[in-house]
C-alpha cells in the first residue's frame, strides 16, 4: 500500500474507501466488515472503519508497519 493511497483516503472509510485501499471488490470489503474482530464503526446501518483503526488491523494481521 503506498503513502500516497493513505493520504488521499477520508479519515473514515466505507466500504467502496476500504476496497480502494486494499485492492479487494467491494463484496471483500462488505465481507471483511462482517468478520469478527475487524474494527468497524456502526452508525445506524452504515458500517464504517477509521483510517487509524485499519492501519492497526493491517499491522496487526501482516506484520507489516504503514505509514502515513
Amino acid at each position: 500500500m503506498s503513502k500516497e493511497l493513505f493520504e488521499q483516503l477520508p479519515d473514515v472509510l466505507d466500504a467502496k474507501h476500504l476496497s480502494e485501499a486494499l485492492s479487494i471488490s467491494k463484496s471483500g470489503a462488505y465481507a471483511l466488515m462482517n468478520q469478527k474482530g475487524f474494527p468497524v464503526l456502526k452508525i445506524g446501518g452504515r458500517k464504517l472503519v477509521t483510517k487509524p483503526d485499519l492501519i492497526v488491523w493491517i499491522r496487526d494481521h501482516t506484520g507489516r508497519e504503514v505509514k502515513l
